[in-house]
């Protein structure tokens, strides 16, 4: 019997709304209780100043293994995710071969075990090999054990196919992710189309590529019934539709990554590859409508949408790049500053995105402190300032839009199971 006492912490748990300082008692892999300051154990923690809660959770993570070794491993992908205070994350299936059928989506599990970091649940694919063509056996990838469907950064773009897998889904009571994008008025895009696309000449993706797709996924939940999460929501029309279905009681949630909320389309006057995500950066404006989705809770979780690329992939002119940005270790902290610093979220609220969210979304038991859940733990020193590096990054990839930006706040120390697998410094 292992028993470890986290000590005099202030204990954030939104499962349980608790917000206090106090001790945290573990025993076996298990969290025993709160309060529990008299007990006695094998290992004794520290937390005084810092903040104790439930280990964070990214409903959508690219791992690039099998096909890609060369951008991420699950080794290294999954030391990125404790380094960023996450315990679960859930891994996207546009690996090469896809995660489209039972062997594959139990290799993810295998690979995890033998990593060794956090927890890994695979993310199975709608369509076969995620070319949008065909159901993939949704059946046998729930039993392998795929915690939601999707097909990844490719947006299911067969309104028949995503309306049969919604249908499909729900027999599995398991969501359906997808990119809400039209394929066509978003190809060959580099930017946000507005002023700055066209002062910088740069072809433009126009919002109305997402608009239109979140209002068709959304009519297509409503008449089937079937649960949609839609990924990487940026702009405000998407927003106040997700917000309308939902009080019509369509099962909609969607996520937003912190990169959306903390630059703009401006950023891309630098020509930094970096800043060239999928959706793309947009203005102010639209920014707004995220950090108000997020107040009102209509956007339920945040998500890193970790996107690794090899060096020689990313530098390149900005046309011929690839879109997305390593997110895993720098989202807390940019979480802090664009959201907790300018008061738009409290640390409860914003815990509550990063733990009991994503934890509904996928069906997993974990993301929270009750007794008896799974002891996964992150400590969180909120005060500490430190200067982002990449070169300092357990990701395989460098490619952050972030570099040597000064912030606030980091994981300390991360404990899955009871066991401490990170510890800073």
């Amino acid at each position: 019997m292992t028993t470890t006492l986290i000590r005099g912490g202030r204990i954030i748990d939104p499962s349980q709304s608790i917000d206090r300082v106090g001790n945290l008692l573990l025993r076996d892999g298990r969290i025993v209780g709160i309060d529990t300051g008299t007990a006695v154990a094998d290992q004794v923690i520290d937390a005084s100043g810092k903040i104790v809660c439930p280990g964070l959770i990214d409903a959508h993570v690219a791992l690039r293994e099998p096909g890609n070794e060369e951008d991420e491993t699950t080794v290294t992908g999954t030391a990125a995710a404790l380094a960023g205070g996450f315990t679960s994350i859930a891994c996207l299936p546009d690996t090469n071969p896809a995660i489209d059928n039972r062997g594959a989506a139990e290799f993810v599990y295998l690979m995890a075990g033998r990593a060794r970091n956090c927890n890994v649940f695979p993310l199975g694919a709608v369509t076969k090999g995620n070319k949008g063509e065909e159901l993939a056996e949704i059946g046998q990838l729930v039993e392998g054990g795929a915690v939601a469907l999707t097909d990844g950064k490719r947006p299911i773009a067969n309104a028949e196919i995503m309306w049969r897998a919604l249908e499909y889904a729900r027999m599995f009571d398991t969501p359906v992710f997808n990119m809400p994008q039209v394929p066509e008025l978003v190809a060959k895009g580099v930017m946000h189309e507005g002023f700055n696309s066209t002062l910088l000449g740069l072809t433009g993706i126009p919002s109305a590529a997402e608009n239109i797709m979140v209002s068709r996924d959304i009519a297509l939940a409503a008449r089937t019934e079937g649960r949609l999460h839609l990924m990487c929501v940026s702009t405000s029309v998407s927003i106040d539709l997700i917000r309308r279905a939902r009080e019509r009681g369509v099962a909609v949630s969607c996520d937003v990554t912190p990169h959306h909320i903390a630059l703009t389309d401006d950023a891309l006057k630098t020509f930094d590859p970096n800043f060239k995500v999928d959706p793309p950066l947009r203005p102010q404006g639209h920014v707004n409508a995220m950090i108000e989705g997020l107040k009102d809770g209509t956007i339920d979780v945040i998500s890193a949408d970790h996107q690794p690329w090899a060096v020689e992939k990313k530098t390149c002119e900005l046309d011929y790049a690839p879109f997305g940005i390593v997110g895993l270790e720098t989202l807390l902290p940019i979480c802090i500053q664009t959201l907790i610093e300018p008061e738009h979220l409290t640390w409860l609220e914003l815990l509550a995105k990063l733990t009991t969210g994503p934890a509904k979304l996928l069906g997993i038991q974990k993301g929270t402190l009750s007794p008896g859940a799974d002891a996964d733990v992150t400590i969180i020193d909120p005060d500490v300032e430190w200067t982002i590096d990449p070169e300092k990054f357990r990701s395989k990839s460098r490619n952050t839009p972030f570099a040597g930006r000064t912030v606030r706040g980091r994981a300390e120390k991360v404990l899955v199971g009871g066991e401490v697998r990170y510890s800073l410094g």
